[in-house]
């Protein structure tokens, strides 16, 4: 008889993973876990402040986390509490993938799914870049945060041609001025949608005279099923920006 595990996801991309891989596993979920849109569980609250109430009261065999996107005092206090918690870390896209099958194992799913390897493909195939570019990536405004060192978004542009400016800053999302992102004059400004939702009216105006790409936050900074779009739904929304 197979035991179907009862899983908590605490990260928005894999609680998309695990639910088109291991379906009927997921009982719960942040209020922030939007694919796939269907998806019918309990609500846990935010990633960075889940009710871990509501996660115990699930009876979880298992939550899944990402040190970055969840808080060590919430992890903690679901151990403390008896729960096995599975922590991921991806910094880059290699490490996106050997991560999904660890999660996608623990969480029982019965065979390695079609979209990871179709994912594997869209990457692995991928063309060096006839040329490369330079950007800042804002993700937050007021204040005005950008991608720092050692992050999965800036390895991701990086296959795609992109070399963002702060890839070398001691932190991993450093608060810089807006004038110091103007000065830096980067031959693009990559705003996604998320985790600050920056748009055609909020985001650009603050960068006049630059090239501005918005994009996908989903496909920029998620690792999952949309990782085998990434490269395409990217690629599109870079090479629009440049010929503007």
């Amino acid at each position: 008889m197979t035991v179907v595990l009862r899983v908590v996801s605490l990260v928005p991309s894999l609680t998309e993973a695990v639910a088109l891989s291991a379906p009927g596993t997921l009982v719960g979920a942040t209020d922030w876990c939007s694919h796939p849109g269907a998806l019918d569980v309990v609500r846990v609250g935010g990633t960075k402040n889940p009710k871990t109430d509501r996660v115990l009261g699930l009876s979880p065999d298992l939550v899944i986390a990402n040190e970055e996107e969840n808080r060590e005092p919430d992890l903690r206090a679901l151990r403390e509490a008896g729960v096995e918690v599975l922590v991921t870390e991806v910094r880059n896209v290699p490490q996106a993938f050997r991560e999904l099958e660890r999660v996608l194992r623990a969480c029982g799913a019965p065979a390695r799914p079609r979209w990871l390897d179709e994912a594997e493909e869209a990457w692995s195939r991928l063309r060096p870049p006839e040329r490369r570019t330079t950007a800042v990536v804002p993700v937050w405004r007021r204040p005005w945060m950008v991608l720092g060192r050692d992050t999965f978004a800036g390895d991701v542009l990086a296959r795609l041609g992109v070399d963002h400016l702060y890839a070398a800053h001691a932190d991993r999302y450093p608060r810089v001025p807006v004038e110091e992102l103007r000065a830096a004059a980067p031959g693009v400004v990559v705003l996604p949608d998320e985790p600050y939702r920056f748009t055609a009216d909020d985001g650009p105006e603050a960068f006049a005279g630059l090239p501005c790409a918005l994009v996908s936050g989903r496909h920029l900074t998620w690792y999952g099923p949309s990782l085998s779009e990434a490269p395409q739904v990217l690629g599109e929304a870079l090479r629009a920006a440049a010929r503007r």
